[in-house]
């Protein structure tokens, strides 16, 4: 293999951003406050993780009450998973986004069904308890 392939390699494995191999205590108070659920695990992230979330912590404040909320409870969501509950997770994402639209809107509703059905067995309304939609 040539240097021009092994440096070619070498870029497309490093961030885009070089920001995204600070340590926690390099963030900014804004981004701590965004990504505190991660605190502990921050300086432990890959560096397309740490990129990833910046940019999270970037829109954050231009995005809605609603989605904030949203934002935050999947963070903590994420900070308590396995790495390997981790990967299956992304792994149903890439292939929920590879489906159709059509598909895409079945899978939701009963998705919602589903949800409907266990809120009614476990005596609550989802409706109001903030859960996201």
């Amino acid at each position: 293999m040539a240097m021009a392939d092994i440096g070619a390699i070498k870029n497309d494995l490093a961030p885009a951003d070089p920001a995204a191999n600070v340590t926690w205590a390099q963030l900014t108070e804004q981004q701590k406050a965004v990504l505190a659920p991660l605190a502990s695990e921050w300086d432990s992230l890959r560096p397309w993780q740490r990129e990833k979330m910046l940019d999270i912590a970037k829109e954050y404040p231009k995005m809605d009450a609603q989605k904030q909320q949203r934002i935050q409870h999947q963070l903590v969501k994420w900070s308590r998973m396995t790495p390997y509950e981790r990967e299956n997770a992304r792994k149903r994402y890439q292939q929920f986004q590879s489906l159709s639209p059509e598909k895409k809107e079945a899978l939701r509703k009963q998705w919602q069904q589903h949800k409907q059905k266990s809120a009614i067995s476990e005596g609550y309304d989802p409706e109001f308890d903030g859960a996201e939609h």
